[in-house]
């Protein structure tokens, strides 16, 4: 493989195509006319431009993505994640073009991208699932007698969904058949599938993700979890490598599911197996991710794994480097989204100019972006800025280097999840471990943010009083050698001059 096209934008363009330097590989960049100025573009060896701004006119036309690849003789199409990294009818045509698909199979693809099929996957291998039905169900008298078997509060869920969309909590009998339709309604625009199924709702879940990576041979195997509980509207915000709940015979259980799941749709290149976990640390299989996932740099720095040399290889049909037993986990790490969202309005998106923005650096920082200073958020895409990791021996390092990382990211012109992650690193129960995906809702008041910038103001102003009262007695006390100071400077200056 010796050049391939990332049909995507920002961050991770840019962080595909800087593995692909590494490996003597030539990259090309497809565009928007919103991206066109966009470090990704400017980092390709070629760059394309496939239409309009909006994704539906550009990075969502297969068939533009894959004319772009014939044009420039690319060998392979590495689809990031977003966008069509999950279409199994893009894998397909791009596997008909003649070019390779750096991810699954369309077969896979198919069987994991609908929910109910997988959990049929999973249950062949006993995997254990949240208490419901593995089917779906549309008659209201049939589901309301299931979800009074399941027993209350009931999950109703879209299977095709994602993102939290097509999801109903239903706590009592009376409200299910109304919040039944709307999960129907709400499947059927974002999804064109209105289909449905009943899970018992566990009311405190912590989100926990095993990393998998098949090849072409047989071989598969998990490098480790990912703690992705810290969530807002189902999305994830903070995430981190290993688990700070976790003990190695769980780890174990839980990586040996995931290997299995993988192994039920003969699963090729980088995936995630998701499963929740309830207050008994009993785990439940969720779903499974078929592509490259946006928290994957914890994995890689716990691991030293490069996952996207690894997809590339296996791409090209080499086996598996390393066995089960040669993976081992050597440290911490966290990541935090930074988007362009105001924490203290509902995390409602904020578009604007990136008036500042200065990224941090330093021993254990990494940051993925694909913006610069003067650059505009663009409002047709996901509003995420840049994923800001740090690693560190343990989990205390890890915690105290991303405060410091994150005091050192400047970024002015919009709000952004920022001050939130400074709060979430800062907060005891975060800190020893004792939390949910109900973060936000039991620990976290906007106040907690407003009341934060004002004392830092207040600091900030007495510091500054305090230092000019000093200057100004300083300068009446000690005038006169401080003039004769300056002028023996002037005089040294211009002798060094």
């Amino acid at each position: 493989m010796n050049k391939i096209l990332i049909a995507n934008r920002g961050e991770i363009a840019l962080r595909i195509m800087r593995s692909a330097k590494e490996m003597g590989i030539k990259t090309v960049a497809v565009f928007s006319e919103a991206d066109r100025n966009s470090p990704h573009v400017r980092y390709a060896d070629e760059a394309i431009c496939i239409g309009p701004s909006p994704s539906n006119q550009s990075y969502l036309v297969m068939e533009k993505i894959i004319n772009a690849a014939k044009t420039t003789h690319a060998d392979g199409i590495h689809p990031g994640y977003g966008f069509l990294s999950e279409n199994a009818i893009f894998a397909r045509k791009v596997k008909e073009a003649g070019i390779i698909f750096i991810g699954p199979s369309p077969e896979s693809m198919e069987m994991m991208g609908d929910k109910l099929s997988a959990k049929a996957a999973a249950k062949k291998y006993n995997i254990p699932l949240v208490p419901g039905t593995d089917y779906a169900i549309q008659d209201i008298d049939k589901a309301k007698i299931v979800a009074q078997e399941v027993g209350f509060p009931i999950l109703i869920k879209a299977s095709a969904g994602g993102g939290g969309k097509g999801m109903r909590v239903v706590n009592t009998i009376e409200d299910f058949e109304e919040q039944m339709k709307l999960a129907a309604s709400e499947a059927l625009s974002s999804f064109g599938d209105g289909s449905v199924f009943i899970e018992r709702y566990v009311a405190a879940p912590r989100h926990i993700e095993i990393q998998v990576l098949g090849d072409t041979h047989g071989n598969i195997v998990y490098l480790f979890e990912r703690e992705c509980s810290i969530q807002r509207r189902h999305q994830k915000v903070v995430e981190e490598a290993p688990s700070s709940c976790l003990t190695p015979e769980l780890r174990k259980a839980m990586g040996e599911c995931a290997v299995m799941v993988a192994k039920a749709c003969n699963y090729i290149g980088a995936g995630t197996v998701e499963f929740l976990m309830d207050e008994k640390m009993n785990f439940y299989f969720l779903e499974m991710n078929t592509r490259l996932q946006v928290e994957h740099p914890v994995t890689e720095l716990i691991t030293g794994k490069d996952l996207v040399k690894e997809q590339i290889k296996v791409a090209r049909g080499e086996k598996l480097s390393f066995t089960q037993e040669d993976l081992k986990i050597i440290g911490h790490a966290i990541e935090i989204r930074v988007c362009a969202e105001d924490p203290t309005n509902n995390f409602l998106p904020d578009t604007g100019t990136l008036t500042t923005y200065q990224i941090p650096k330093g021993a254990g920082v990494r940051v993925d972006d694909g913006f610069e200073e003067g650059m505009e958020i663009p409002i047709f895409y996901d509003n995420m800025i840049a994923k800001l990791i740090t690693y560190g021996h343990n989990r205390e390092e890890a915690i105290q280097r991303m405060i410091r990382a994150i005091d050192e990211y400047k970024i002015t012109g919009i709000e952004t999840t920022l001050p939130f992650c400074k709060f979430v690193m800062m907060h005891e129960n975060f800190r020893n471990g004792n939390f949910d995906t109900n973060f936000i809702k039991n620990y976290f008041q906007p106040d907690d943010l407003l009341s934060s910038n004002a004392d830092e103001e207040i600091v900030a102003a007495l510091l500054g009083a305090k230092l000019m009262n000093e200057n100004n007695q300083s300068h009446h006390s000690v005038l006169e050698p401080a003039i004769e100071n300056d002028s023996r400077w002037k005089k040294n200056r211009g002798t060094e001059s």
